[in-house]
């Protein structure tokens, strides 16, 4: 049994990750376009086009950490090599330069490949440390969980405080290398946002320990050849890309959802208390609701098996984002909308750490059935589909606004443009939920088949 102190440790970790993953997600779209001052069809392009190197990167990093060997092991050395580049990237990719508009897209393009480059180099190895802190499945869906809770509390944190450290810049003429106004705001709300999370990796390596020996990397061929044969692994991985997909259609939309439909000034009022209606704390009280989800999914694995609760979870996610759509601009409207977001946070934090607990089985499996050992590269190809899920999701919707005629910066805008908006949070994400439930019906890793190939009489050398 692990100690507590490591869970918590391996918590630390992804709350670090999260806190800038879900900055890059839901406000660096709008940054580009109505701070950085690119068009929506360039943002679109460079959010797609950069991750093309990603399916290089992902890979071959985890090529990489299943043949690193260190006295701290194959994974956790990387949380101390790269926190420092990884939290300077960050406040480079929030920086805006006084370059002409060509000059800018180079530098977005620059400064965008080399942070997912850094997120690649310790975000691989970090979550690879699954398969090598414990051999116990349900222990891992333990693990996944404290760092399911951990990332949505990180994200809880930077998503809740990214406006008011924004206006705190703003307002107090503060900023950094000669960037002013909201541009020198941002830059400096990333810079503290950094800080913390340079500091939470530094203490993830320092909690954290490899307790499973890792078996030696075998020819790289074979660990492919494994892998492309490795059915469930196909599905799992088309499951994480779709619901990196689902959450970052919705999270992408909000801040024009706010901007230009509801509104950031608006007061919600449940008669005994109210309050300010951003897009801010709509994010935030997602992630509190994601961490309820998050505590629910151990209880609810357990007893109907990941594969269930997953489906059951999807099918939950799908429905309620529909009525989405015909929420009015209203006290009441805004109430539902609340009520709505609570409710699919719940679920999409259940599903969260089931998507890395299966990738541990996933794991598990190619040792047991075809006897290699490449954990890091298959927990790679989780790393991978968040990333083009987010990078599809991000550049989708952009040329999505972009078709409806939506104008970044306009006082205001048209009825396609609001349609459009509101699709993108609605019908959208239902019908990738559908995509979610079919190819959990096809994954055939359940419980019962977990214990017979773990039963067979094969131990890990």
């Amino acid at each position: 049994m692990a100690r507590l102190i490591e869970k918590i440790g391996y918590g630390m970790g992804d709350m670090a990750s999260s806190m800038f993953w879900k900055i890059f997600s839901y406000y660096l779209p709008i940054f580009y376009s109505d701070i950085f001052n690119l068009s929506l069809t360039h943002t679109a392009t460079l959010m797609f086009v950069t991750r093309v190197w990603d399916a290089v990167s992902d890979p071959m990093m985890g090529i990489i950490c299943d043949r690193t060997n260190t006295r701290w092991g194959k994974y956790r050395p990387y949380l101390l090599w790269f926190s420092l580049p990884f939290a300077i990237c960050g406040v480079l990719l929030f920086t805006t330069p006084d370059f002409d508009e060509q000059g800018r897209l180079i530098y977005a393009y620059i400064t965008y490949i080399l942070m997912m480059t850094v997120y690649t180099c310790i975000n691989v190895p970090y979550a690879s440390m699954l398969g090598v802190m414990t051999s116990d499945s349900y222990e891992k869906t333990v693990f996944s969980s404290y760092r399911m809770f951990f990332a949505y509390g990180g994200s809880f944190i930077a998503l809740y405080a990214w406006e008011p450290l924004c206006k705190l810049f703003s307002d107090n003429n503060l900023s950094f290398l000669n960037v002013g106004g909201m541009a020198g705001a941002w830059q400096g709300a990333m810079i503290v946002i950094a800080t913390v999370c340079f500091l939470l990796f530094i203490g993830s390596f320092l909690l954290t320990r490899e307790h499973v020996k890792g078996v030696k990397g075998d020819k790289l061929m074979n660990d492919f050849r494994s892998l492309v044969r490795n059915f469930p692994w196909w599905m799992i991985t088309c499951t994480a890309l779709c619901t990196n997909l689902f959450n970052t259609v919705r999270g992408a939309t909000v801040a024009y959802y706010f901007k230009y439909y509801i509104g950031n000034d608006n007061i919600v009022d449940f008669g005994f208390f109210s309050f300010i209606f951003f897009a801010g704390v709509f994010l935030a009280i997602g992630e509190v609701c994601n961490m309820i989800g998050v505590v629910c999914a151990m209880p609810l694995s357990k007893r109907l098996g990941k594969k269930t609760t997953f489906i059951v979870s999807a099918v939950a996610m799908g429905a309620l984002s529909i009525l989405f759509f015909y929420m009015p601009l209203s006290n009441e409207g805004f109430i539902g909308i609340l009520l709505l977001q609570v409710l699919i946070s719940i679920f999409t934090g259940v599903v969260s750490p089931l998507v890395w607990s299966m990738y541990a089985d996933v794991a598990d499996y190619s040792y047991y059935k075809h006897g290699t050992a490449s954990t890091a590269l298959i927990f790679s190809s989780g790393s991978m589909a968040q990333k083009f899920g987010g990078a599809i999701a991000g550049s989708a919707v952009l040329l999505l606004f972009s078709f409806f005629g939506l104008q970044p910066n306009a006082a205001t805008q048209t009825p396609g443009a609001i349609f459009g908006l509101k699709l993108a949070i609605s019908y959208i994400p239902a019908a990738i939920s559908l995509l979610i439930i079919g190819l959990m019906v096809l994954y055939p890793l359940t419980t019962k088949r977990i214990a017979e190939f773990k039963n067979s009489g094969m131990e890990r050398q």
